[in-house]
């Protein structure tokens, strides 16, 4: 089975699959072998059995996934791993702004975390049908931090923007956002 094929296949045994998260976390899964190194683990930072219990509270079904799944992840733990530090900031940065804090808060801020070590816009690397749902998504898990997106800033680049702004280092060429000659890249259209 390959990626193309297993979120469907997740998605017939979700609990819930009208839910962004669960949308976020089965594209996040499927979508793993055409990520690099570390990140090609289903959800990066998950241990086997965090792997297991999110399978269970989402996928309640999908016993028959999970050896593909496993198998991914031990592929993916044998790549040499680089310094997980900004994946770890940013799960911390999502953790610190949960709406709904739970057992699957660090499941889900690990899915984003490594849907953002890909190289397509975050909705895409989270395999959701477009920006709306991740804005839904960020909106009801992280109420705070889209209350900070005020400018409906492209997600990856406000993530970073915020961990850069947390440790004082400067990311704008200019003193605002809307003089800055990268604002298209940075505001733009996500199609």
């Amino acid at each position: 089975m390959n990626a193309m094929e297993l979120t469907p296949h997740l998605m017939a045994f979700a609990r819930a699959p009208h839910l962004p998260e669960t949308q976020a976390l089965a594209g996040t899964m499927a979508l793993a072998p055409g990520r690099r190194g570390p990140w090609a683990a289903p959800i990066a930072g998950l241990a086997a059995a965090e792997l297991d219990d999110l399978l269970a509270d989402y996928f309640p079904s999908a016993w028959a996934l999970r050896p593909l799944l496993h198998r991914w992840r031990e592929e993916a733990d044998a790549q040499p791993r680089p310094t997980m530090g900004e994946f770890d900031d940013l799960v911390a940065l999502l953790l610190a702004h949960e709406s709904q804090p739970g057992p699957d808060s660090r499941w889900l801020a690990c899915a984003v975390a490594t849907a953002s070590m890909a190289d397509n816009h975050l909705w895409q690397d989270l395999g959701l049908p477009s920006r709306k749902e991740l804005n839904t998504l960020m909106q009801t898990r992280y109420t705070a931090l889209k209350a900070k997106n005020v400018g409906d800033m492209k997600w990856k680049k406000f993530f970073y923007r915020q961990l850069c702004e947390a440790a004082e280092v400067l990311i704008c060429k200019s003193p605002s956002c809307r003089e800055c000659s990268d604002f298209k890249v940075c505001f733009g259209p996500e199609e």
